[in-house]
């Protein structure tokens, strides 16, 4: 389905939500509204958007500069904003190899901007869905090498995955087809009261009655079950403004954020 025949403006929808939840300007008036019912029912929402942006930027600067990492997997992308993966990436080592993965026509109008990266690396732009493992990863080897490490980033996209065992069986495919040494940066939402996720609870409801796609939170058990197999670097699954340093000025948030690394 072309990226014209999928973009409809009269229901609200989570790349353009989101993109006004951090401040930006590509949404409608129904991402507006449907966002600011949600901010109202749950007001942390806004500080999730931004913590997991800095999550985003603590990651990728941490696996270039101090891992060595040169090529990157970026699934989910959203709508591009200041300081993407490849930007941070290229900006610690401008060879750097960028796979983008979405499919969001609004993304894809977009999709000019993000590919936009270095005279020496590589950002390259794929449509795909993430149920579609198989498809993403035949896709991508065609600019990243997978006898070489690869960070695969999947922030805020296995929640729309409704299944648990799908979307586990999706970290599980892609990640048997990268190499040792390779890693998975994740974020996802949860229900935890320990973090005050339980107000994500009816907000989620309303959101899946009125916005798409549908979202569901998980507990920590669950979310750590997508690291199995793998390696979790310190300081281990958090809240994502609390990753490898404080964000002073966000909240602790019911968003759980950690990197990974396959042995």
């Amino acid at each position: 389905m072309s990226g014209s025949a999928r973009l409809n403006t009269s229901v609200a929808h989570n790349a353009r939500v989101w993109n006004y939840w951090i401040g930006g300007k590509d949404n409608y008036e129904v991402d507006q509204r449907v966002g600011e019912h949600v901010a109202g029912m749950f007001p942390l929402i806004r500080e999730i958007a931004r913590a997991d942006r800095w999550f985003l930027g603590q990651a990728v600067r941490f696996l270039a500069e101090e891992r060595g990492v040169r090529q990157f997997l970026d699934i989910g992308t959203g709508l591009p904003t200041a300081d993407n993966t490849h930007e941070i990436a290229q900006r610690v080592a401008p060879e750097s190899r960028i796979v983008y993965v979405d499919n969001d026509p609004i993304v894809l109008a977009h999709a000019r901007t993000l590919l936009t990266g270095t005279a020496e690396g590589v950002t390259d732009y794929i449509d795909a869905d993430v149920h579609d493992p198989a498809g993403i990863l035949e896709r991508a080897a065609g600019t990243l090498d997978f006898t070489r490490p690869v960070a695969v980033m999947m922030l805020g996209i296995l929640n729309f995955v409704l299944d648990f065992e799908a979307a586990r069986d999706i970290v599980r495919e892609v990640m048997a087809d990268v190499p040792s040494g390779s890693f998975l940066v994740l974020t996802h939402p949860t229900h935890d009261s320990a973090v005050g996720g339980e107000g994500q609870i009816p907000a989620m409801k309303f959101w899946n009655e009125n916005a798409t796609p549908p979202i569901t939170a998980r507990g920590g058990e669950e979310i750590a079950a997508f690291f199995e197999g793998l390696d979790l670097l310190e300081p281990g699954l958090v809240s994502c403004s609390r990753w490898r340093g404080e964000a002073d000025s966000l909240a602790v948030v019911p968003q759980y954020g950690a990197v990974a690394v396959k042995p």
